[in-house]
């Protein structure tokens, strides 16, 4: 069987003011309408990030030109500005919701923009969008101890179960970062499978908890979204992020060596 090669679209806020720690990774209200008008004129079938898990695990043969739009961190204007674009098409989306950010009485402050609050995420639920979890305050989680890690995870999954009446089965690694172990601590929390970020197009042997996105930014113009799409020149589109990567990799891998020596000391 083909490994079919799948866009996975990362966005987080939708807002023509977005805050300047959200400005780079947001996306206006137009240019988001556009784009979902250019994956509806080239033929493009979106999924959930369930709906393709599932298509993957039984094996089942995948739309025609599938692609998944998701939705980071609970920002309002995803309820506000992308909610109805994505109904005038019947589209599909996967939003990831960091609980400890969201609008109510578990916020435990540190969100960078203005929130969704729980009204607005039922809502989004009843309208196709699948809800997933991404944490409950946020943070990288190759960094935790096992006991933080799995704290973040399980307050994330029995908090969206709570207020939308079923566990969620999809998450979204906070930044991108996973290791072997948080990765075995998402699947023991009882999610179904997982994306991290990578910019490059998701494919069945990157297996279930580690399926790479494609970043949408403010800077993405219409052509360059095509190409996105399309899974076209995404190495020389993201060089710059993968170099920043690699390098921050080194940083936070000398960090973790360094708290397990000194807890060693301890």
């Amino acid at each position: 069987m083909t490994d079919t090669r799948v866009p996975i679209l990362m966005y987080h806020a939708i807002a023509d003011q977005p805050s300047p720690a959200t400005r780079e990774l947001s996306v206006t209200p137009e240019a988001f309408a556009h784009q979902m008008d250019l994956i509806a004129a080239r033929g493009r079938t979106p999924l959930t990030t369930a709906g393709l898990a599932a298509h993957w695990r039984t094996n089942r043969p995948l739309p025609p030109r599938p692609v998944l739009i998701t939705f980071d961190d609970g920002y309002e204007g995803v309820h506000r500005h992308a909610l109805p674009s994505l109904a005038g098409h019947g589209f599909p989306a996967t939003l990831f919701v960091s609980t400890g950010w969201i609008k109510g009485a578990h916020d435990t402050g540190g969100a960078l923009d203005t929130m969704l609050d729980w009204p607005q995420i039922r809502q989004l639920a009843d309208a196709d969008v699948e809800i997933g979890g991404h944490s409950h305050s946020h943070p990288q989680l190759d960094q935790l101890d096992d006991t933080s890690l799995r704290t973040e995870l399980t307050r994330c999954r029995d908090l969206l179960a709570d207020q939308l009446g079923a566990p969620p089965v999809s998450f979204a690694y906070p930044y991108g970062y996973s290791d072997r172990r948080v990765r075995a601590a998402v699947r023991e929390s009882g999610f179904a499978q997982a994306l991290a970020v990578g910019n490059a197009l998701a494919h069945r042997a990157q297996g279930p908890y580690a399926l790479r996105r494609v970043t949408v930014r403010r800077r993405t113009s219409a052509a360059e979204f095509a190409r996105l799409l399309d899974g076209d020149s995404l190495t020389r589109t993201f060089a710059g992020d993968r170099a920043l990567t690699k390098g921050y990799a080194l940083v936070r891998g000398a960090r973790k060596t360094a708290r397990r020596a000194v807890g060693a000391l301890s």
